[in-house]
């Protein structure tokens, strides 16, 4: 019984070197080239997310709420210029509530805006998604009252 597994196996080697050699000189491919493989090409990382008030991931927001407790301050009519790995930009109103004498009596204001998104993060509610963490607001003329022409503040997680 020995002997008869010995010579399947010496057979099967055999089989299966002839096999390879014979396919090997069939190969219409220069004996000088290397094999061919087919590079696996690596999915790229999602852009990071904007989380919003209800910790929602939103990805190029037309609005967005930025005082999550009154509302009184939110951006509109957001236009993407760019949403990538490491910022994203927009234009876009911000629309804010002057709270004159007191926020339930104040007017809303609107204010022209250039928005930037940075600094991205791990989500702590997805570890795997990034967010972005600060905003800068830049308004090229007008601006609410006691604010600067440039603000930047870090987003929730």
């Amino acid at each position: 019984m020995r002997h008869t597994t010995r010579t399947v196996v010496t057979i099967c080697a055999a089989l299966g070197l002839t096999a390879g050699v014979g396919s090997a000189s069939v190969s219409a491919a220069p004996a000088s080239s290397p094999p061919t493989a087919r590079p696996v090409a690596a999915r790229p990382a999602p852009p990071p997310v904007l989380v919003d008030c209800f910790g929602h991931a939103k990805v190029r927001p037309a609005r967005f709420i930025l005082a999550c407790g009154d509302g009184n301050s939110r951006l509109v009519s957001l236009h993407w210029r760019s949403w990538g790995a490491r910022s994203a930009r927009a234009t876009g109103v911000n629309v804010v509530n002057d709270c004159v004498p007191y926020c339930a009596a104040g007017h809303f204001h609107r204010y022209s805006v250039v928005v930037k998104l940075d600094r991205p993060q791990p989500w702590k509610k997805r570890p795997h998604v990034q967010h972005y963490s600060r905003i800068t607001l830049f308004y090229p003329k007008d601006r609410p009252a006691h604010s600067g022409r440039v603000v930047t503040f870090s987003l929730w997680n």
